[in-house]
């Protein structure tokens, strides 16, 4: 007779409930999850151009530890990469209260060459390589954000 342990573990459930970007001297923008449709030309938001900013993820771990849990993001202008980045926001067990996690002040570029249209691919995944959230989006840097 053949017996087997059953050990399987549950993988755990990491959920983006919100994503919000912050910038001095205007309200934050909280952008929708999941990310709605749009037309393809339609930008999500606009930043003014050498404005400081951060972006404030929320989300929520279920049933097992996440471990090595990442955000990258990668932007594009007329199809140029000009931008990557890879953050590292780290190891997360489960709980009822979402986590919160706030990155670094950066700087939008500025200038003449730097207003436009953009094009990003975001992913959140964990050192298992497992994708929580995937969305593509298009944004605008503009002399002014009066237009978002």
């Amino acid at each position: 007779m053949l017996h087997t342990k059953c050990t399987e573990t549950l993988e755990p459930y990491v959920k983006i409930t919100s994503l919000s970007i912050l910038s001095p001297g205007r309200p934050d923008i909280v952008l929708p999850l999941p990310a709605e449709p749009r037309g393809s030309k339609e930008p999500w938001f606009t930043l003014k151009e050498g404005s400081a900013y951060q972006l404030k993820f929320s989300f929520t771990v279920a049933d097992n530890i996440v471990s090595g849990l990442r955000y990258t993001n990668t932007v594009w202008k007329a199809g140029i990469k000009v931008d990557s980045t890879k953050e590292m926001l780290g190891t997360f067990s489960p709980q009822s209260e979402p986590y919160t996690y706030l990155t670094p002040e950066e700087t939008t570029p500025s200038g003449m060459f730097a207003r436009g249209s953009y094009t990003a691919k975001t992913k959140f995944l964990d050192d298992d390589r497992k994708c929580y959230l995937e969305m593509n989006y298009t944004f605008d840097i503009r002399r002014d954000c009066s237009s978002s």
